[in-house]
Formats: C-alpha cells, structure tokens, sequence
C-alpha cells in the first residue's frame, strides 16, 4: 500500500478520513472565539438564531470552497456562531426559564473543553502519517492549480513536502504539481493566519528563556494555592450546594499541585521532558476538574484563570516540540557515520523540491 514500509494504511485513511495538519489551530480558533462571544449580565438579546446562521455561513464556505484558504474564516466565523448558540443554554437547560441559571458557565465551559479534547485525541491518538501529510500538501496545490501560489504558501507547501520520505508514492508527482503551480504574490488578507504565526513565535520565544521553566512552576503553584482561597468564599446556595464547589476546587488543586511538585523534582533531576509531561498534567487537571467548579460557583468571572491555564498549555506544548524536534536532529546526527542503507533513497533532500 506504501512506498515506505508496505504496511497497510489505517482503516481512517483508507476510508478517506485523514488528517488536517493545521486541525489543532483551527478549533482552537473555533473555541477562542466562540468563548470571546459569550456575553456576561446585564441586558440580553436572545441571539441563537444569529448563531445559527453564522454557523450556517460557516458550513457553506467550508462546502462550497476547495483548498486551505478559507478554513482559518471559516472556523473564526463558526466560533463566533457557536458562541452566541452556547450563550443561550441558561434558558434551555434551567430549572426556571432564567437565563443566569447558576450553572450556566459550568455547562458552557464543559463544551467547550470537551471540544478541546477531542481536538487533543484526534491530532495525538497517533502521529501524523507521512502519507497525511502528502494530503496537506496536495491541499496546498489544489489552491496552486487554480489561482497560483504565492512565495509565501509555496515555501509553506514546500516545508510541509520536505517532512515526506522521498520513498512515498506520490511523492515525486506531488512536487512537480507544486512546481507546475503558476506564480501569484496575490493573496486573501489572513489576519488569523498572521495571529497564529505571531502566538507561535512568542509561545517559542518564551519557552526558551532562561526563567520559563521557574515561571511556569511558579503559576502553578500560586494557582493550586489561590483556587481553594478563591471558592471557599463562594456560597450561591444552603447545605451542600454551598461547599460542593469549594470541595471540587480543593481537590483539583491538590491533585495539580501533586504533579507540579513531581514536575519540578525532574526539573531539578535535568530530566525536561518528564517535567514538562508532568507539569502539562497539572495544568490539564486544572482545566478538567477546577475550572469546572470554579465556573460553577463564580460563573464567567472564572474566565481569568482558564486564559492563564491555556497560556501555560500553550507555553509547555511550544517546550515539548521543541525538545521532540531536538531529539530527532540528534538521532539523524547519529546515523551519519553508519554506511548507506541500499534500500533508502539518498540523503539529504531532493534538490529539485520547488523552494
């Protein structure tokens, strides 16, 4: 089936079902913005059928156009829909018809971060194929193939192409496509595109700084502390509902102060990945168990610390491909003084790839 190891392809790709590279980035979008659309008090215009007509929207474009271009609008526009939707839970899933219904941004908040989950499962449960990553290339050429390739997407198509054994089937056909592709620096204005990229460099800036590691230990630390100070003022209610909150927070905090305090033993041990696997634990707790009450109890005042839990999982999952992308230049540096494998193509990079 593959020109690399023979082995048969996954029941997902055989079906059809593989793989955006670039999935992770656009749910988060989908999620960033749908939660940036959730009003707070005051005066409310039910707003669900707006919602659903930009989801609408959204769908249409994603129906109606080929290629990677429009996949960053359209998840910005999905959110945005999806988040005036959620919004409105209160008046469906309320003992009262009040849209403040106590559990509102609990209910909210546990969508949203089962979004983010199956997004983690889909893009981790396995690496990427090399074989999916042909597919995201063959994307790139479907847009050239039609209206041109810019330098910038062609360089970007190109990256992507390099990460591909030369032994692929497909491989070769799929460079001369993006090598047929016409030239044309005109492009959509990508201001989600432009956002991610600058997250991306500063979440890599940061995690290469002396002091992130210390940073990152310290946040956590505060936040293990500071959560059950914060719920065990929290009292919307008598007997149990009163402390059910109080008693979830301190018990997520507890937990994520356990695999904080491990982190920082690798850390000082030299042992980075582990720590950086651990203190990712610590935050995933948070988001899993603590916010949850949190949420619960202070309603959407609890957004605050859910920002400061994806910042921090952003930072470590910026310092854990890095480490990875380490780790692999070291294990190439060392086949190099072994003598030739007379089944593999040549090494290095074909040179004829079209950047």
């Amino acid at each position: 089936m593959t020109g690399t190891t023979g082995a048969r392809s996954p029941y997902l790709m055989r079906a059809g079902l593989v793989r955006n590279v670039r999935s992770a980035e656009h749910l988060t979008t989908f999620v960033v913005s749908g939660v940036a659309t959730i009003g707070g008090k005051g005066l409310h215009i039910a707003h669900v059928l707006p919602g659903g007509l930009l989801m609408l929207v959204s769908i249409s474009l994603l129906l109606a156009y080929v290629g990677p271009v429009v996949r960053p609008a359209a998840a910005l526009i999905g959110g945005v829909g999806f988040g005036l939707f959620i919004d409105e839970v209160g008046k469906f899933v309320t003992s009262d018809n009040n849209y403040f219904y106590q559990p509102t941004a609990a209910i909210v908040y546990v969508v949203f971060v089962l979004i983010v989950l199956g997004s983690r499962f889909l893009t981790t449960r396995r690496p990427i194929d090399e074989r999916e990553q042909l597919a995201n290339v063959v994307d790139h050429a479907v847009e050239g193939v039609a209206g041109g390739l810019s330098r910038r997407r062609l360089a970007k198509a190109s990256e992507q192409l390099r990460q591909v054994s030369l032994d692929v089937d497909g491989r070769r056909e799929t460079r001369e496509l993006l090598a047929a592709c016409p030239a044309d620096e005109v492009e959509l204005a990508a201001p989600v595109d432009a956002a991610w990229q600058a997250l991306q460099r500063g979440f890599d800036r940061l995690a290469t700084h002396p002091l992130a590691p210390r940073v990152a230990v310290a946040v956590l630390v505060i936040q293990a502390i500071g959560a059950p100070a914060i719920a065990a003022g929290l009292r919307f209610d008598d007997g149990l509902a009163a402390d059910l909150p109080v008693l979830g927070v301190a018990a997520g905090s507890l937990l994520s102060a356990s695999f904080t305090l491990r982190g920082g033993l690798q850390l000082r041990k030299g042992n980075r990945v582990r720590a950086i696997r651990l203190f990712e634990l610590a935050v995933l707790v948070s988001l899993l168990v603590t916010q949850v009450f949190q949420f619960a109890g202070t309603q959407f005042a609890a957004v605050s610390g859910m920002l400061l839990d994806l910042a921090l999982l952003g930072l470590l999952s910026a310092e854990r491909d890095r480490l990875r992308r380490k780790e692999t230049e070291a294990k190439k540096a060392k086949t190099w003084g072994l003598p030739p494998d007379p089944n593999r193509p040549p090494f290095p990079e074909d040179p004829s790839d079209p950047v």
